[in-house]
């Protein structure tokens, strides 16, 4: 396996880009917006220089991570004679069966295909294409160049041999692979989203401001990032859509999401990448300022 696919240049598709290019495989950065492109292109040479600044890795390394990157705005172009197809784009469930049906129709019946979904159903993205045993999950974590979880998921049809690569390609990106089951939410997000819900429903109630609430968790429960915090990290509309996916998919009243975070992510409050969340992040990416709203 040596040339990969990245389906979407926003903040996981850069990263898994950056990642696979650092590990000398040869990458196609897929986006339909330009702009995504040279902006994900941008982050992945700061992040290497950083790298760089901090002895991880040397000038050559940075050179040859960013030539081993080649950029289009058109799939069909873009995944023609790769071997593995990453698909990062939104979390949301049309978007990616679109994506998957595109790469149906493009793509060699051999060509393994991934999504870095965090929530939404393999099977039920395995489903829309010939050989559904060739589809599997990669969810990786953000900062994925730093992070070293990946959770391999398999669909109903996803086979052991594909499975079996897939585990072994992570490892060969130095990462740590753990294979879990379809159902929503997976492992991670089912247990992350629920707390990170619970810690909004708390601030919703008024038992305890955002500083509060984040202090306990960080101090009493050695998380180095409060849950509040951590939502607006990961993005409010993000966190709201993996709610709606294990709420539509278990019934259960638990993944309800907060009606806060329903009113915030309505309101365009999306956390770090709209400049406001639970904390103000207009003078710093750091969750120094609370949100005015919350004070």
């Amino acid at each position: 396996m040596k040339t990969i696919a990245v389906i979407g240049a926003g903040t996981m598709g850069n990263g898994i880009a950056h990642t696979f290019a650092q590990s000398g495989f040869t990458v196609k950065l897929i986006d339909v917006s330009e702009k995504s492109l040279d902006k994900g292109m941008a982050t992945i040479a700061a992040n290497l220089d950083r790298m760089l600044a901090k002895g991880t890795i040397t000038q050559e390394d940075v050179a040859k991570t960013i030539t081993n990157i080649i950029t289009y705005t058109d799939i069909k172009d873009g995944v023609v004679g790769v071997d593995l197809v990453v698909e990062a784009a939104t979390e949301n469930v049309e978007l990616k069966l679109n994506i998957f049906k595109q790469l149906n129709e493009y793509c060699s019946h051999n060509t393994i295909l991934a999504t870095n979904t965090s929530s939404i159903s393999i099977t039920q993205i395995g489903a829309v294409v010939a050989h559904p045993e060739r589809v599997i999950g990669m969810h990786f974590m953000n900062p994925v160049p730093i992070m070293k979880l990946v959770e391999i998921i398999r669909g109903y049809n996803t086979s052991d041999e594909v499975t079996k690569i897939i585990m072994d390609l992570s490892e060969k990106l130095g990462k740590v692979p753990v294979e879990v089951n379809d159902y929503p939410g997976f492992v991670a997000n089912r247990i992350l989203m629920p707390m990170l819900n619970e810690a909004i429903e708390t601030l919703y109630n008024g038992v305890a401001g955002v500083y509060e609430i984040d202090t306990v968790m960080k101090l009493g429960m050695g998380h180095p990032m409060g849950p509040l915090q951590l939502a607006d990290f990961i993005g409010l509309d993000v966190c709201l859509a993996i709610l709606n996916v294990m709420y539509d998919g278990f019934k259960n009243p638990k993944y309800a999401p907060c009606p806060l975070l329903v009113n915030m992510v309505r309101a365009g409050k999306l956390g770090v990448k709209s400049g406001e969340g639970f904390y103000d992040y207009s003078e710093s990416k750091k969750a120094e300022k609370i949100s005015k709203q919350f004070l």
